[in-house]
């Protein structure tokens, strides 16, 4: 094989390795904010230094339309999803090792496969019903029943993240086709932003000029990182993509033994193998042909949607390239 088509076949990999590790700078920065901040306050700002980074993207949608959405009930269902998503993400990171915020989050896809039939109407047949069962028996490891005194809202909050980003991504898997780009990244953006404003009074903290860099700083990662899972998309196909996001648990261990001191336990290591070995196998169906009719999985091109940055999804709209492989 030559030297051209194999840089060609690890292209898109590369990208998406690249864009979970950008993701993973991206949680280390709320985790550090997280010990000082509200987690209202980290989205607030978030979002709000992310929004003319989003401005600029959205002016390339030519689309003659206003901003009403299409489908308004699912819309809003989304948006609420997502900004519940973004605080109990933030504060998950802030209390919780990052390891274990990651393998909670791992459960998504395996959600959104539960989702996908009521929502998608999907047939969930034997193969992938049973990663379900074995990817939510790995969370029930990670979260240790045994230890209910280990146990705390920080657990929750990754509980509560990674079913209201499997919401908002299913969502989008139904409604993506007919609702604008425009009002599917900005919606959750400006809920966020009013909701977190009005309760900036109750939690607020004077920023220090090297904290407002750090978030001016998540906000650059995020959006780069969203437009490397597009790159790499067009440049891979969809099966190969998206096992990257597994990734960011190699992440997870190294920032946190580097920044936080944070050891990683067997009970995390166990479950987390579980977790993503069932998600992999559940990616490797949706591959297949006959099995799923939506590949709810496999068409979630980024990780949990908080509302705070531009999703890679929808934002892809955009970046629409028609030599690309299909997913």
């Amino acid at each position: 094989m030559s030297n051209r088509l194999q840089n060609s076949a690890f292209t898109g990999p590369l990208l998406a390795l690249t864009a979970f590790g950008l993701f993973s700078v991206h949680d280390v920065i709320v985790k550090t904010l997280g010990g000082s901040y509200s987690p209202f306050q980290i989205v607030f700002f978030s979002v709000l230094l992310g929004l003319p980074l989003a401005m600029f993207m959205l002016m390339r949608d030519a689309t003659d339309a206003n901003l009403l959405p299409r489908r308004p009930g699912w819309t809003a269902l989304r948006t609420g999803a997502a900004v519940i998503t973004g605080v109990s993400v933030f504060y998950a990171f802030s209390v919780l090792p990052l390891a274990q915020v990651y393998a909670i989050l791992f459960a998504t896809p395996l959600l959104i496969t539960l989702l996908a039939v009521p929502i998608l109407k999907e047939t969930v047949g034997i193969h992938r019903g049973g990663a379900v069962i074995a990817g939510l028996i790995g969370v029930i490891i990670v979260l240790r029943p045994n230890e209910l005194d280990g146990l705390g809202l920080g657990h929750l909050a990754a509980l509560v993240g990674a079913l209201g980003g499997s919401v908002a991504a299913i969502i989008v898997r139904k409604i993506g086709a007919e609702e604008r780009s425009v009002v599917l990244l900005l919606y959750p953006m400006m809920a966020n932003l009013l909701l977190m404003g009005l309760a900036l009074p109750f939690v607020y903290e004077p920023l220090p000029l090297a904290d407002l860099g750090a978030l001016m700083l998540m906000a650059v990662l995020a959006l780069v990182a969203s437009l490397c899972v597009i790159a790499a998309y067009k440049r891979a196909s969809a099966a190969i993509v998206a096992p990257m996001q597994y990734s960011q648990i190699v992440w997870a261990v190294l920032f946190g033994a580097l920044f936080f001191g944070e050891g990683v336990d067997l009970y995390t290591i166990l479950g987390a193998a579980v977790i993503i070995a069932s998600g992999l196998y559940i990616v490797m169906r949706e591959d297949r042909a006959n099995v799923s009719d939506n590949r709810p999985v496999l068409a979630t091109r980024t990780r949990t949607d908080t509302g705070t940055f531009m999703r890679a999804g929808p934002l892809g709209k955009f970046e629409q390239d028609e030599d690309a492989p299909k997913p």
